[in-house]
């Protein structure tokens, strides 16, 4: 009789997947109290018959792939006119896989749960195939799909798992959450595909993030309960998989007005590799800071430049906010208002903590664009245009975003300023393909020495992971992972 972490090792799979497949019968088992005995022939079976990774998530009845219209332009990965083959997962409206593109990586499948998203990538890229659920595919069907030979080296995988369950502005429920389940599927599928390279976007919130919500924890004895609530130790616990499949790991939190982005916009990116050394932090082109002999932050005004003034498809403020904005000047928000209307703009939000800078606010035009959201009339993260009364139109988001004038989008008005506001800028993607381009040929740049890549401090991999094992109380050289309490945390997840 073999035990979970046996069988694991014996398929060279993590035991996270093995549970799954006993609990859904993939795999044959019989549970003895809270733990799973397999029988060593069940486990030689199932090696023999080679069953598809994630069959416990998949409905193959509902397997969907839109197909490309033309694949004959596709290389195979090791053929001797080789591209740089990109797979791309979560690709939303395409804005990291184009800035990948215009980096010279080129991009041979996308995919999207979400149905207007995919709509979007066909219009634009018919020639790229598709997909839908991640959870529905397994990797001779991804490989397949991708035009990328069994035997042939996958050179990248990009893609920005839901963020909604580590985001400062959510519930922030961690694993528990099916977004936060659906990354832990995500890390266990890059460990069987084995790209030589790796790119992870998330936001903020994920630094801090812990694998399980205090509502799950308060209850659970120590040292369970700090393991699973700490801040950071979702984050860790990524970073470990990583590791073990073979792979260096480089993080930093970047603000893409750094790279040439006309907008403030952090987010984390993480660079893996298996081959050479750790890849550094992306190196900036632009700065704030004129220390640096960088050249500036490109502006709002720079970014609407030759913007035609038709169409200009936008959302509308409510009428009782709007009359506020009338009040506003070019880059300012609602501490501007006359004393005696600030509280009646905020109502009850004027007694909330914080600076609530995102309401009422008027974007100036020679600084860059806030942070583009999902939507610019929501109250909280309002976002209007410097000198008109409306919120930024769709081709201004457009534009922030770096995206083509004449990028297609898909669905109504308001699922096109989502698909936008969720979207990797452009101009970041190029520059973390030029990234890996150039350490795939041994062309290694250290950006300039004390660079302030965000606002935030232990933000980079070396310092953030030091200060989040201290917090977590691991030894040197004990893994996060290899507590039992974290094996159940991920075990609830699964």
């Amino acid at each position: 009789m073999l035990s979970v972490s046996q069988a694991a090792q014996r398929l060279q799979v993590s035991e996270q997947w093995v549970r799954k497949l006993l609990r859904t019968s993939q795999l044959q088992g019989t549970r003895v109290g809270k733990t799973w005995v397999i029988e060593d022939d069940a486990v030689t079976q199932f090696a023999q018959q080679q069953m598809p990774l994630f069959t416990a998530c998949t409905d193959t009845s509902s397997q969907q792939v839109l197909p490309a219209t033309s694949t004959n332009d596709q290389q195979p990965a090791n053929s001797a006119d080789h591209q740089f083959l990109a797979m791309s997962f979560f690709s939303g409206a395409m804005g990291l896989d184009l800035g990948l593109e215009q980096a010279g990586i080129n991009v041979v499948l996308a995919c999207d749960s979400d149905k207007t998203c995919r709509a979007t990538i066909h219009a634009n890229r018919p020639n790229i195939p598709i997909i839908g659920d991640i959870c529905s595919y397994n990797v001779q069907q991804l490989r397949e799909i991708a035009g990328i030979r069994a035997n042939d080296t996958i050179d990248l995988i990009v893609g920005g798992p839901p963020c909604q369950a580590f985001s400062t502005a959510g519930a922030r429920k961690g694993f528990s959450d099916q977004r936060g389940n659906v990354f832990l599927y995500y890390i266990e599928l890059l460990l069987q595909l084995q790209p030589r390279y790796i790119v992870l976007e998330n936001v903020r919130g994920l630094l801090s993030a812990s694998l399980l919500p205090a509502s799950l924890t308060n209850d659970l004895p120590e040292p369970a309960k700090t393991l699973l609530s700490t801040k950071g130790g979702a984050l860790l616990y990524i970073v470990e998989r990583l590791r073990q499949g073979g792979y260096q790991v480089s993080f930093n939190l970047y603000n893409a007005a750094n790279y040439g982005v006309p907008q403030i916009r952090e987010r984390v990116v993480m660079l893996c590799n298996r081959e050479g050394p750790k890849i550094p932090y992306l190196n900036p082109t632009n700065t704030s800071d004129n220390g640096f002999n960088l050249k500036p932050w490109h502006t709002l005004r720079d970014a609407l430049k030759g913007l035609p003034h038709s169409p200009c498809d936008h959302l509308e403020f409510p009428p009782e906010r709007l009359r506020f904005y009338k009040l506003l000047k070019e880059g300012q928000y609602w501490r501007n208002l006359p004393e005696d209307l600030q509280k009646e703009a905020m109502g009850k939000s004027y007694y909330l903590g914080g600076g609530k800078t995102g309401f009422y606010r008027r974007l100036a035009w020679d600084k860059p664009s806030c942070t583009l959201v999902t939507s610019p009339t929501m109250p909280a993260t309002d976002i209007c245009h410097p000198t008109e009364n409306r919120p930024l139109s769709l081709q201004e988001y457009r534009r922030i975003q770096m995206f083509p004038d004449d990028w297609k989008l898909c669905g109504n008005l308001t699922a096109q300023y989502k698909q936008v506001g969720n979207a990797v800028p452009v101009g970041l993607g190029k520059v973390i393909g030029e990234t890996i381009l150039a350490h795939s040929k041994g062309q290694l740049t250290e950006p300039p020495r004390g660079f302030p890549f965000s606002r935030y401090k232990l933000t980079d991999d070396v310092s953030w992971e030091i200060a989040t094992r201290k917090k977590l109380g691991l030894h040197d050289g004990e893994l996060l992972s290899s507590r039992p309490e974290i094996q159940d945390a991920v075990r609830i997840a699964g």
